[in-house]
């Protein structure tokens, strides 16, 4: 009965080493699954501030070609631009290393939940691999040229609800719709003249 419990309490001792060593193997390739994203946690950081300053940069760019006059315009827009650096010097830097801060603390539980060991290895194999750099590498490629086409393909379409929008947008806010205060359009352009 004494072998026995020996033995049971060995196996027990065993299985929960080997536990423990699995966990440290899974919670070691997460950690470096999480680091192999640190680029893409950046890049994230790096969109955040650039969408938060975007409406103002916007704003400012129809405030500069509706009310500064052109004469001042060039200066202006230099000093706008000087302020949208600063803020992204000063901002992103903080985003960025707050989102590296807490990136394990947010990521590890939704990789442990969802991953096995193996999973993990197959992971970190493919994303190291030479095929998952050059997909990579070529995403963005692929990405400007569905962007390029889906834009051409959608602008008469999408162009007239744009205008269409601007007008009630500026209806519901109680704003003039005859083009007086709407922001300068890019001038058409004009057809050949004929000989």
């Amino acid at each position: 009965m004494k072998k026995q419990l020996k033995l049971a309490l060995l196996t027990a001792a065993l299985a929960g080493s080997s536990m423990a060593a699995m966990a440290q193997d899974k919670a070691t390739l997460i950690k470096q699954f999480i680091e192999i994203q640190r680029p893409g946690i950046e890049s994230l950081a790096r969109g955040l501030i650039e969408q938060s300053s975007a409406p103002i940069a916007q704003a400012g760019s129809q405030y500069l070609q509706t009310q500064v006059p052109e004469a001042k315009r060039e200066s202006a827009a230099k000093a706008a631009d000087a302020e949208l650096k600063k803020y992204f010097d000063d901002a992103y830097p903080l985003v960025r290393d707050k989102a590296v801060q807490i990136a394990p603390g947010a990521l590890t539980p939704i990789l442990e939940q969802n991953f096995s060991e193996d999973e993990l290895k197959q992971l970190l194999a493919w994303i190291n691999s030479p095929l998952s750099k050059k997909y990579q590498e070529l995403n963005p490629k692929m990405q400007t040229a569905l962007t390029e086409k889906l834009v051409t393909e959608t602008r008469a379409t999408i162009e007239p609800k744009m205008r269409a929008l601007d007008t009630n947008v500026a209806k519901a806010l109680g704003a003039p719709t005859d083009g007086a205060a709407a922001p300068a359009k890019a001038p058409a352009a004009k057809a050949p003249a004929k000989k």
